[in-house]
């Protein structure tokens, strides 16, 4: 059970994919009434049992309405159900039904005349319940809490008056509201506001994760969003994604099978990887030593870290186990060219990672180790990680011709503006950051890492990774250095084992992300700078 809960807990769909899945379930045999009676009695329940949400409204929390009580109590809450004409709102009319029984004051919103015909032999039996019915916002009562069911999956028209003026009215009320499936409004792979859409406190995903949980511009409608798993086959699942470029949550359980962990019990630091750091600038001393602080957290048995020869003891006394390698530097305190040790050359590393705080003026710097395709491991790669000055010199070499002539495995780590700088031709990755990112994957070849509050990577061949939680505690600056430093020492320790490239980037995002949420948790939110991070990278694991 548990492994097939896990696996459908990772599994990403389109709204053509789950429409896929459902007519399989339903051509099996499975009555649609059937399926829409289990789902709507297990929202009942998550209903029941979930605590009351603070509001916030105007930059203040509002005190929330007592937490949801039955006939059981004294005072029965007040529960809102807004009924659309589809089955989204035929789940909502049984809900309404259930919570009818349980002895909550139950009323319903059907503005619509035409509904499907289960939805319409649900809202007649509601009716004949004694449940009020009311088809115009104007005449609603008050409500502790309303069930959005007016639109599930697939919604792809703009909402238009009176429904989108009745939604931006109930999005002006006090009141949690509860949405099923997705909130109405919100198109199911994009994310995008159709007009206006319901802002919900509370998202019951219904049977698979839709993609729009994880694009940026849906998280502020979605509010908590959870998975009711109402038992999907995982057969039906695999029997349409089968030929399809997988999208994916990375899950606690994916990426801490995929660390270095455990280690064997004989070995040494030449064995668990030797990454080479090429960061750092007199301007920005900072980034190379945030970027070499992840690295030391992700425990890799060696670490070099060139920077240029005025920073060297500064980074000596923040790294004092790492072999800083000072190179001569231009007048602007940027590296001139790289100076490694004795009979070292790139090629003698297992990973590399080029970029935060070297400025421009390196560009000669960036440009040789991008045009440098040494083999180092057992399967002919060495990883190259380019992040911040890194993507900003490759945009101006012209990014997809010059990856294509690179052998070995490129991992670039882009915010949005980097990544609209490296690939001007690809669609705005603020509209539909999975696509932008499966495509720029695709046409440069490289593995992308596009940052967000949903962190998206991509391989050339079109499979999908995504961060599934995060904090704006990480929107401070260095923060991105971290990742990078992190991610290249997973990277080299992994040159040796038969780990997928991708899977080792998507597990350093996820790491990444858990400790600026373990940090917010004990820090608040405006008290994660960049170097706090860095000590919350291990307190992960042990947690």
């Amino acid at each position: 059970m548990q492994n097939r809960q896990e696996k459908i807990s990772q599994v990403v769909v389109t709204a053509g994919q789950m429409r896929d899945i459902e007519e399989r379930i339903f051509a099996a045999g499975m009555p649609v009434v059937a399926l829409m009676e289990k789902v709507a009695g297990l929202i009942a329940r998550r209903i029941q049992e979930i605590p009351p949400t603070p509001l916030k409204k105007g930059g203040y929390i509002l005190s929330n309405t007592p937490f949801l009580r039955g006939s059981s109590q004294a005072g029965g809450s007040r529960v809102g159900i807004l009924v659309g004409p589809g089955h989204n709102g035929g789940d909502a009319l049984v809900v309404a039904r259930e919570l009818h029984f349980r002895g909550y004051e139950v009323w319903i919103y059907s503005p619509f005349s035409k509904l499907k015909e289960l939805t319409s032999q649900h809202l007649q039996y509601a009716q004949s319940l004694g449940i009020p019915i009311y088809q115009t916002i104007e005449q609603l009562p008050n409500s502790d809490l309303l069930i959005d069911g007016l639109f599930g999956f697939g919604l792809e028209r703009n909402l238009t008056d009176p429904i989108a003026s009745a939604i931006n009215q109930l999005n002006e009320l006090s009141v949690p509201i509860y949405s099923i499936d997705l909130p109405s409004g919100l198109h199911t792979d994009t994310g995008e506001v159709l007009g206006t859409a319901i802002r919900a406190t509370h998202t019951f995903c219904l049977g698979l994760w839709k993609l729009a949980f994880f694009q940026d511009q849906a998280l502020e409608y979605l509010g908590k969003a959870e998975l009711i798993d109402f038992d999907i086959p995982l057969a039906d699942v695999e029997a349409v994604l089968k030929d399809a470029p997988r999208i994916k949550r990375i899950t606690p359980a994916t990426a801490l099978a995929t660390l270095p962990l455990p280690r064997p019990p004989v070995t040494h630091k030449y064995k668990e990887g030797h990454l080479l750091l090429i960061c750092g600038s007199r301007r920005y001393a900072g980034g190379a030593i945030l970027t070499g602080l992840g690295a030391r957290a992700s425990g890799v048995g060696m670490l070099s870290i060139a920077v240029p020869e005025s920073l060297k003891s500064l980074l000596v006394s923040h790294l004092p186990e790492a072999l800083i390698v000072g190179c001569p530097e231009t007048e602007t305190g940027a590296i001139a060219h790289l100076e490694l040790p004795e009979k070292t050359d790139l090629s003698s590393f297992n990973a590399i990672a080029c970029g935060p705080g070297l400025t421009q003026d390196a560009t000669p710097i960036v440009q040789e180790v991008i045009e440098s395709d040494g083999s180092a491991n057992a399967k002919g790669e060495r990883p190259l990680i380019l992040d911040a000055d890194g993507l900003n010199i490759l945009a101006q070499m012209g990014a997809i011709a010059t990856l294509k002539k690179r052998l070995a495995v490129t991992v670039l780590t882009p915010h949005t503006g980097e990544f609209q700088r490296l690939f001007p031709d690809v669609p705005n990755a603020k509209h539909d950051r999975v696509q932008a990112v499966r495509e720029a994957a695709a046409q440069s070849e490289a593995i992308i890492l596009l940052k967000g509050a949903r962190t998206a990577i991509a391989n050339p061949q079109g499979a999908v990774w995504i961060v599934p939680e995060s904090t704006p505690a990480l929107a401070r600056g260095g923060s991105g250095d971290v990742l990078t430093g992190l991610l290249g020492g997973l990277l080299a320790q992994a040159a040796t084992k038969e780990i997928p490239i991708e899977n080792i980037v998507a597990t350093a995002a996820w790491w990444h992300s858990q400790a600026g949420i373990l940090a917010a948790q004990e820090r608040t939110e405006l008290g994660v700078d960049a170097f706090t991070l860095t000590q919350y990278l291990i307190k992960v694991l042990s947690n």
